[in-house]
């Protein structure tokens, strides 16, 4: 899908190696080849806090440094005052966590016909963008 937004759960199951992972992360490896994905300066910190932890991914700084570089070149958006105020009002209208009212902002602000994410209603659709959950099974 053109111009789509991809949330930090797609990131973390890419780089993930457990056993555990192995349908995820192959989808999400999948996914991430898709052309025109658009991530957020968000998205690269929720990655790195992930990549950091050695609760979740503890990768080593060489592997973490690999992941970021190809993300570092994809369009990556930035958090503004603007956007800030706009994911309060999408917070207080979709009942959304603060952190996902401002992944929705940023995409919504990017014209992104599609948010990829695990967090939100597979298939829920957000002032006219659609939510996918790659990993949603029917």
């Amino acid at each position: 899908m053109k111009n789509a937004f991809v949330d930090t759960n797609v990131l973390v199951y890419a780089a993930d190696e457990s056993v555990e992972a192995n349908r995820k992360r192959a989808i999400a490896r999948e996914l991430l080849r898709t052309p025109d994905l658009q991530i957020s300066v968000q998205v690269l910190n929720e990655f790195v806090a992930s990549a950091r932890n050695p609760g979740k991914l503890g990768l080593s700084r060489e592997s973490e440094n690999d992941w970021l570089k190809g993300w570092l070149a994809m369009p990556i958006a930035t958090l503004t005052p603007g956007l800030f105020i706009e994911s309060i009002r999408i917070h207080r209208e979709y009942q959304l966590s603060h952190w996902d009212s401002l992944i929705v902002a940023t995409a919504l602000s990017l014209n992104c016909p599609a948010l990829y994410t695990e967090d939100m209603q597979h298939g829920q659709i957000i002032e006219g963008m659609e939510v996918i959950n790659p990993f949603h099974e029917e």
